[in-house]
């Protein structure tokens, strides 16, 4: 450490901190307040009741009005109630006070909902006097009778706004509204009617759309909130005047919320809000209220009752009682009437009960038809509402409810059914409902049992038993099991079996079990120790809790895998010590007892792995100070460097993490912190693991943020000191030398970074130096003026400048991004250290390398010149040379140094490119060879994307300009999209000199000339061997006309180009020039119209790339191409979907209208490429379906969808089947796009569909992409594939689950199966195999048997057994093994020994004259598998005498 202490003795002297210099301390980021002002006439009316002698009302409203800042105002205004309460009884009529209040209304209403200025006023104002309120309430009717006269209906969302916060615990507010309660209530109702009619003017603008829903579902909201809050208005003349204003508007809103209720259109919250408001509405109008509960029954239950029914309710609500009600509207007046209706004590009564129990069976009947994301989602948390109902409406005691709400109750089972089936959900809010489901249903069974013993119950035991023999990889084990702890507790878990904390801890592996099964643990050793507490006074419990929660623990850190031991620490470590955090000292003393003797390997932690990785935690959580123990000699220096640089990699982050991470940010960092940081960093930054390399920066990231922090805290401890505290703690570390330390410490870390980047460093030691030295100079950056800890500026020199410079010719982009982002940090100080001809040189560089055939040096070039322009002196040394100089830009001061140079590199880059495109014309193999294009296009691409384009000065200039980058793009288009849009696009290049050669390379293009229409190919082209071309030319030309000095020859060699280098020149510039204009698109703003504006880019210009895009989507046949068209083309359908020009909106449902057309129309003169998995069509719907927003109805996708599943449907043998190729491509990337995530899974039952009907296709195109099909549906319904077993429980679900979530699948695949089984069972042996029987198989392979089935579901599992036990007779071995496999899940757990006696019952008799081997194969197996699921003795199943067979009960053993 001696070159530490060398640099504290140097800076000693420039770090001591004065008097005068102060450290200004960073505070937290203070809340923004919008201040607000009077105006002229408030102003003028306050100033005439001030005083200036005294300070009165007037004086401290005027005083608050004159203040900038919103929160001196807040303080300002907790003032006033004060000062009012000091006034005498006769301020009533003071006109002062009235003119106070009347300013004071007018400023509440002003103000925005979201300002906390208008809370604090309500605050305030809910202090007033008694004698003081009539006054307020006047002045506050006044400026609500105002608010209610708004008209434009983009400004009703003020007024509900007001309307809602006068409602929200504020008696002035809520006082006034009572006062104006008639007048309201007509604002609401014509708000609700024109926001309404507006929102249907405005279909397909989609912003537009949205704000008014959302203004329409405020609407509602404060409907509710009126009718709530203040109902005795209602009940004084509603029902006793029919005729009445009040009674008339609440019938109004009572139609529109049905109206909004049944609006399939209107976003899903605005329906289930007007679920709610229907029910309350009904409420309040209906009499007699107790029938109220059996009016919603019958409307649930579709029984039309006119006869019973007001006449008002029939004639308001005739829709509801006449129409049949879709599957959401039925789900939402279920939520409605749960969430509406008071359920406690049964207040109901039958009525009420019999209503809970109907809600519930129409909630189980819509589980099996609601398969969208969003309505799967209401479901679930309708459901989970229903229980909490169920709870409080057991509270009255009900016999009646009690028995049919109890555990064995018909109700409970389905309910339970209907967790097991979701448990798995792939949606997490499912996941998260359904564990509620299940915990208030063991609560409900709780309720009804009480005073009984739960542990002996049968239901709750029965339950455990049944959770216990599912297997661990089913997640909803382990919420479920969690429940039922804390219901029946852990000591009678763990008294069915011991291991299972062990079991528990071995499914750790998994990431995607470890937080479920952390979850359960920490709810199992929390309730153990509540148990062991409760029951043992002594303390020795403690010791067998240890063995139980910690041993296990420990034994599997110091042995276990990397994978299992990471997640362990990670998710269940921090829970055993929050839960216990004495037990760190029994881990402690267990694992130093083995550290020295067992230190681990590389693919173990052993005892000094798991000790650091206990520390770790500890210390992060706050359980244990590092001081301390060390000091205490607990934990050694040299113990923790042997984990710094232990050979598993995990130890060493523990051991960092241990150093770095902290409870507190504030922490002092230690001398021996800093001196095992600096030994860390000389053996540690060439990790060559990733994810190594992201923590290390992380955790050193970290402790730069604990130095900054701290060191704030000491700059103020030592300013506030003073000279006696100083000389009192003079024993103690000093917060000088500290700071001092801090400034040596980075120092010395800055010089080990630098030094590890030099020439010829390898990429992972380059990336952890620059993360590191950007974390520092992020961290360690303060505005100018302020003093600071440390200065990475300081410790750059022009050598180190050059350093980073470097790095931009490393191959990897990411080193490259890093260096570009620390230089942008010390541009300044980078600069200032660079000279004239070091500047010209590096952009000379730059410029040479935009035009490398090597691919990456493009991309060096665009990071150097994306530096360079924010040179201030760069035109002066490099531009000038190469354009022309433009005065324009000189006399606009206001444009930045970088919008200057950047717009004039881009001019340069372009008349490059526009002159290298004009050459390519002539000769695009020369191109290739020499000057490829896509460098240029790439560096103009990345200049464009760091200019702030809300921000751009030179406007005219900058016009010019994109639409010469737009016609650039078309150009250099047009040259290379011939090679890219070949239907053969890597070996189409004529480059053989042979006459012979080129004759019949003629002769095929000719041949293949009806599947391919492009004219490139149509002549052939033979390179001389000393051919001159444009060469000559190109020398005389001036250098800023072209700068590749590789065509400044007189004269060109043998040009040796490959077929490869042409095709990578092509489609490299087609993604190029898609990239560019999709950043054209995407950065400059567009306007709405197609006359001149502010706009950059008109409507006419993007319509006219969008056509390109379409044009090259749908043309190219190089995957390389066509995937980067679509990047571009993303971009400009989401610009598309955000822009106000109604015409452009429409763009991407007209594009995608045209091309669904054109797929059907099956034109022979259609150029759609029929092949390569149809090229670019997919990536063409695929963009234009992900630019719909994601919370919308999705209505392309819905469209699509349906013209895609109608083509991909068999077709007669006439029909062309290039349709239905198309779709089957197209269905196949959709099902694996996940942008469109849930959204796409109501659709996966008819993919199945048409993919298992497509095998059976003539066609082998057909058959080829239904196998494309059927495995992107098999990964979207089960999951990617996680492990390399292909019978892994891991990628599959229970065969109700399976069902229940595709219903559709059951008919189908069971009529499926039985053509399959009919085909297969064949009295000839001669080899018949259906072609769906694989996928079939498959499918059913794919499923399992769940102990958690029960009685309650529709689908009956029995009728595919026979189908496939005749499947498990085919002659294909394979056939038979899966047909075994896919048996399994079809027979219930109690049929099993009836199954396998029933299969050895059809074993053929051994005088059988005709006796089949396959069939007895198939047979066996499908016993064996079945065995496997049940725990009934082998020998109660085995066939007892006469049953004859040719085998003996030895060779059927052996199966088992």
């Amino acid at each position: 450490m001696a070159g530490l202490d060398r640099k504290r003795e140097s800076k000693a002297c420039s770090l001591r901190v004065s008097s005068s210099a102060k450290m200004v301390l960073k505070k937290k980021k203070e809340v923004q307040v919008d201040a607000f002002f009077f105006d002229h006439r408030q102003l003028e009316k306050l100033q005439k009741f001030s005083k200036a002698e005294e300070q009165n009302l007037a004086s401290l409203l005027l005083h608050c009005g004159q203040l900038n800042n919103g929160i001196q105002q807040i303080q300002c205004i907790k003032q006033i109630m004060p000062l009012v309460k000091m006034m005498d009884q006769n301020s009533a009529f003071d006109p002062m006070v009235k003119a106070c209040l009347d300013i004071l209304g007018e400023t509440y209403f002003s103000l925005g909902v979201k300002n906390p200025l208008k809370k604090v006023l309500a605050s305030s104002l809910n202090g007033l006097p008694e004698q003081l309120m009539p006054l307020g309430v006047q002045s506050f009717v006044r400026c609500l009778r105002e608010e209610l006269k708004t008209t434009d209906i983009y400004l009703y969302r003020k007024v509900l706004d007001n309307l809602a916060s006068c409602m929200e615990d504020f008696s002035l507010g809520k006082a006034s509204i009572k006062n104006l309660f008639e007048e309201v209530l007509q604002f609401l109702q014509k708000s609700l009617l024109d926001i309404q009619e507006e929102n249907r003017k405005n279909r397909g603008n989609r912003v537009v759309q949205t704000q008014l829903m959302h203004d329409l579902l405020m609407a509602i909201k404060v409907s509710m909130m009126l009718v709530q809050k203040l109902q005795e208005n209602i009940q004084g003349s509603l029902w006793k005047n029919h005729e009445s204003c009040i009674w008339q508007s609440m019938c109004s809103l009572l139609k529109s919320s049905i109206s909004f209720l049944m609006d399939e259109t209107l976003l899903q919250t605005v329906q289930t809000t007007s679920g709610l408001a229907f029910i309350l509405f009904t409420k309040a109008m209906y009499e007699p209220v107790e029938e109220l509960p059996s009016l919603v029954s019958d409307l649930l239950l579709g029984l039309k009752k006119h006869a019973g029914m007001p006449a008002w309710f029939v004639s308001n609500c005739g829709t509801l009682c006449t129409e049949e009600l879709s599957d959401s509207v039925l789900l939402f007046l279920c939520h409605g009437a749960l969430a509406m209706l008071d359920w406690k004590n049964s207040s109901m009564g039958e009525s009420g009960e019999k209503l809970l129990l109907d809600i519930a069976s129409v909630l189980l009947s819509l589980s099996s038809e609601l398969k969208e994301s969003s309505m799967a989602i209401c479901l679930s948390k309708t459901v989970a509402v229903w229980t909490n109902s169920a709870l409080a409406a057991l509270i009255s005691d009900s016999p009646s409810l009690k028995i049919k709400l109890n555990g064995n109750s018909e109700v409970i089972g389905k309910l339970l059914e209907y967790v097991y089936t979701h448990w798995e959900h792939p949606l997490d809010v499912v996941r998260h409902q359904t564990k509620l489901i299940f915990r208030n249903l063991l609560q409900i069974h709780q309720t009804i049992v009480t005073g009984c013993n739960l542990k002996s119950d049968p239901f709750f035991a029965r339950l455990t038993k049944h959770l216990l023999s599912l297997e661990w990889h089913v997640k909803g084990k382990y919420a479920s099991l969690g429940c039922l702890v804390e219901c029946v507790g852990t000591e009678s878990i763990l008294q069915l079996d011991r291991t299972i904390p062990g079991q528990i801890l071995d499914m750790m592996n998994d990431q995607s079990l470890a937080p479920y099964a952390s979850d359960l643990l920490e709810t199992m050793f929390t309730n153990h120790k509540v148990q062991f507490t409760s029951s043992c006074k002594e303390s020795s419990w403690i010791d067998q809790w240890h063995d139980i929660w910690v041993s296990p623990l420990l034994l599997i850190l110091c042995e276990g895998n990397h994978d299992q031991t990471t997640y362990i620490i990670d998710y269940y470590l921090p829970k055993l010590l929050r839960c216990s955090p004495d037990s760190l000292s029994y881990m402690m003393r267990i694992l130093q007892a083995s550290a020295d003797a067992n230190l681990g390997s590389c693919s173990t932690r052993g005892a000094l792995g798991a000790l650091m990785a206990c520390l770790r935690t500890a210390r992060a959580h706050g359980h244990l100070e590092l001081s301390s123990i060390m000091s205490n000699g607990l934990v050694s220096t040299e113990c923790i460097k042997q984990g710094l640089v232990h050979q598993h990699n995990q130890v060493c982050i523990d051991a960092l993490g241990l150093l770095c991470e902290t409870h507190r940010s504030t922490e002092v960092v230690s001398e021996e912190e800093m001196q095992l940081i600096l030994f860390f960093l000389e053996y540690s930054l060439n990790s060559q693991s990733p994810s190594v390399r992201q923590q290390i920066c992380s955790l050193l990231r970290k402790l730069f943020c604990r130095i900054q922090e701290s060191s704030q805290v000491l700059y103020k401890l030592e300013q506030n000191k003073t000279k006696q505290e100083l000389l009192e703690d003079s024993t103690k570390r000093h917060p000088s030398g500290i700071l001092q330390q801090y400034n040596d410490f980075m120092s010395s870390v800055c010089d080990r970074l630098f030094e590890a980047l030099f020439p010829g460093s390898s990429h992972s030691t380059r990336f952890s130096a620059l993360t590191i030295l950007g974390s520092v100079a992020e961290i360690f950056s303060v505005p100018k003026g302020q003093v600071h800890i440390f200065k990475l500026d300081q410790e750059i020199d022009s050598t180190r400048v050059q350093t980073l410079i470097q790095c931009f010719a490393s191959t990897f982009e990411e080193v490259k991004v890093l260096a570009f982002e620390l230089l942008m940090k010390l541009r300044d100080v980078a600069f200032s250290l660079q000279d004239s001809e070091n500047v010209d040189l590096l952009f000379q560089a730059a410029v040479d390398l935009s035009t490398s055939t090597k691919p990456y040096d493009c991309v060096t070039a665009s990071y150097l010149l994306n530096f360079l322009v924010y040179h201030k002196e760069l035109q002066r040394i490099c531009l000038g040379k190469w354009i022309e100089h433009s005065p324009q830009t000189d006399e606009n001061t206001s444009a930045s140094t970088m919008e200057k140079n950047t717009l004039a590199v881009i001019k340069l880059l372009l008349v490059n490119v526009e002159e290298e495109i004009f050459q390519a014309k002539k000769s695009l193999l020369q191109a290739a060879a020499s000057f490829p294009m896509y460098g240029r296009v790439h560096c103009i691409t990345g200049a464009l994307q760091q200019l702030p384009f809300n921000n751009l000065m030179l406007m005219t200039e900058w016009k010019q300009m994109v639409a010469r980058l737009i016609l650039m793009s078309y150009e250099l288009s047009a040259v290379v999209s011939p090679v890219v849009q070949s239907s053969s696009p890597e070996g189409l290049i004529p480059m053989d000199n042979d006459s012979e050669m080129a004759d019949r390379l003629q002769m095929i293009l000719h041949e293949i000339q009806p599947q391919d229409t492009n004219d490139y190919f149509m002549q052939a082209k033979i390179l001389k061997e000393h051919c001159k071309i444009e060469s000559e030319k190109l020398a005389v030309r001036k250098p800023m006309e072209n700068i590749c000095t590789e065509m400044r020859g007189k004269e060109r060699q043998m040009c040796d180009v490959t077929a490869q280098m042409v095709l990578v020149c092509c489609w490299r510039s087609m993604k190029e020039v898609s990239l560019l204009l999709g950043t054209l698109c995407k950065l400059l703003p567009t306007q709405a119209a197609s006359e001149p504006s502010d706009g950059l880019i008109t409507v006419d210009q993007v319509k006219n790339i969008g056509d390109y895009f379409k044009h090259h989507l749908l043309q190219s046949r190089h995957r390389g191409a066509f995937e980067l068209a679509y990047a571009g083309f993303v971009q400009l359908t989401e610009m598309l979907s955000r822009c106000n020009s109604r015409s452009l909106r429409k763009m991407p449902e007209q594009w995608l209208s045209c091309v669904l057309e054109e797929i059907k129309s099956c034109d022979p003169s259609s150029t759609l490429c029929a092949t390569r998995r149809s090229a670019g069509i997919p990536f063409y719907i695929q963009a234009l379906l992900a630019s719909e927003p994601k919370k919308s109805k999705t209505d392309l996708l819905k469209m699509t969808m349906k013209e895609l599943l109608s083509l991909a449907a068999p077709l007669n043998e006439s029909s062309s089947v290039i349709p239905q190729v198309h779709a089957l491509n197209i269905l196949r990337a959709l099902f694996r796009d996940t942008r469109l995530g849930e959204n796409i899974m109501p659709y996966v039952a008819d993919g199945i569909q048409a993919a298992i009907l497509g095998f059976m296709s003539p066609v082998w195109a057909v058959r080829n992409s239904s196998t494309l099909l059927f495995s992107a549906l098999i990964t979207r319904i089960f999951g990617v594939k996680r492990e390399k077993d292909e019978n892994s429980k891991k990628n599959r679900m229970t065969g109700r689950e399976f069902f229940s979530r595709f219903p559709s699948l059951y008919p189908f695949l069971l009529k499926q199966l039985e053509v399959v089984a009919n085909t297969s069972n064949s009295e000839a042996e001669e080899l018949k195999i259906h072609p769906s029987l694989f996928l079939l198989l498959l499918i059913l392979g794919k499923l399992y048997p769940s102990p958690m089935d029960g009685t309650y579901s529709a689908l009956s599992m029995a009728p595919f057994v026979p189908f496939i036990i005749r499947c498990g007779h085919s002659p294909v071995y394979r056939s038979r093994e899966m047909s075994g496999r896919a048996l399994v899940p079809f027979v219930m757990v109690n049929e099993v020994p009836h199954t396998v006696m029933s299969l050895l019952r059809g074993l053929p008799d051994c005088t059988s004259p005709c006796i089949r081997q396959n069939n007895i194969h198939g047979t066996l197996l499908q016993e064996t598998h079945d065995k496997e699921v049940s725990e009934v003795p082998l020998e109660l199943l085995l066939p007892t005498p006469p049953v004859p067979l040719h085998i003996n009960y030895q060779l059927v053993s052996n199966i088992y």
